[in-house]
């Protein structure tokens, strides 16, 4: 049985249920001036004679029986189109649906009228469609970004090893050590895409954190970087406490204060680590000095396989997901991620996070 079907008979039934109460009603109503079985001539001509409840019964039965009869057919046309009415944001929404389930993830409800329960469903799976499509289109763009970087360590491998199969009395020294800087590479950029993936799965167990204590550990691991980089790292701010994945912090912590260790000016640079707490929100600021970036290039800085400069060669190179690691880092702690240029040169990058 159909929903439609169902209002209908509901309508239907109520309706006959309503009609009956009200005959019922007026039977009663009428018992109480007709007697049992005298029959009251009026001595008034004009008021006639008044009928005794067995002849009431007799006139009013059938009557009643008709009007029921209608109410019936009345019920099941007027809620059949009642129902039809009702129910046609529900069709729209079910043609969406199979749309959506062949991949077309573009069609839009855009369901019209007052505000009612089918307008907020309709809006709502609107809104589910577009965030799918958005979400499908970017792991499009990061699977084919990824690719590419994965195929080109494998490319230049397959020319070095082509090339020492056609001139075996080449030096292998110079080989080996190009293969082992190409394969690090590639062992790098897949241990940072698993990461990348354990950080959108929330696959971690919470526990406190203090993130003043990672921004510390971070700042002091890559402390030799910067030296080498002319590059001087300053630190400051109270303990902050937060609820998460030590080691996915660090990571964070990490990949944000190497980015402004490494995209930096090429000779006494700074980086500007702090920590804060403030309505119930932890927060680390990571600011560096470097080049002037454009407003839309600094929107992407966080997709996959995005660099606000030229890629970095030798031991600074990375991967192009540092920054997309921090994003789902932060998704994945229910925090937010802001990067703003600033305005001699270089990045804010503010990360917020709940407070424990």
């Amino acid at each position: 049985m159909s929903v439609r079907l169902k209002l209908t008979l509901s309508y239907a039934g109520f309706l006959m249920v309503a009609g009956g109460l009200l005959l019922a009603a007026v039977w009663v109503f009428l018992l109480r001036y007709v007697p049992d079985r005298a029959l009251i001539v009026s001595a008034d001509p004009l008021n006639g004679v008044f009928p005794i409840r067995s002849n009431l019964l007799h006139v009013f039965a059938p009557r009643a029986i008709a009007v029921l009869a209608f109410l019936l057919v009345f019920g099941l046309v007027g809620g059949w189109v009642l129902a039809g009415r009702m129910l046609a944001p529900l069709g729209r929404i079910t043609d969406a649906t199979r749309k959506a389930a062949t991949g077309s993830l573009s069609h839009r409800i855009g369901l019209n009228g007052p505000h009612d329960e089918f307008r907020e469903l309709a809006d709502a799976f609107d809104g589910m469609l577009h965030r799918l499509e958005a979400q499908v289109a970017e792991q499009q763009r990061f699977a084919a970004n990824a690719s590419h970087e994965l195929r080109t360590p494998l490319a230049i491998t397959r020319s070095l090893l082509d090339l020492a199969h056609r001139d075996p009395t080449r030096v292998t020294g110079e080989l080996v050590g190009r293969l082992q800087v190409i394969n690090t590479r590639a062992i790098d950029l897949t241990e940072a895409l698993l990461l990348l993936s354990r950080a959108d799965q929330r696959s971690f167990t919470p526990e406190p954190v203090d993130l003043s204590l990672v921004a510390e550990e971070a700042t002091e691991t890559l402390l030799p970087l910067a030296e080498k980089n002319g590059v001087t790292v300053q630190t400051a701010g109270e303990v902050v406490l937060t609820t998460g994945s030590r080691a996915l912090l660090m990571q964070m912590a990490m990949n944000l204060v190497h980015n402004a260790i490494v995209h930096n000016l090429d000779d006494r640079g700074t980086v500007r680590v702090t920590t804060g707490i403030a309505a119930g929100r932890v927060s680390l600021v990571v600011e560096n000095t470097g080049a002037i970036l454009a407003p839309d290039l600094v929107g992407t800085l966080a997709e996959p396989f995005q660099r606000g400069t030229s890629r970095i060669h030798g031991d600074q190179a990375g991967v192009g997901l540092g920054l997309a690691i921090v994003k789902s880092i932060v998704k994945a702690h229910d925090g937010t991620l802001t990067i703003a240029s600033r305005a001699g040169g270089g990045l804010r990058v503010t990360v917020e996070l709940p407070a424990d």
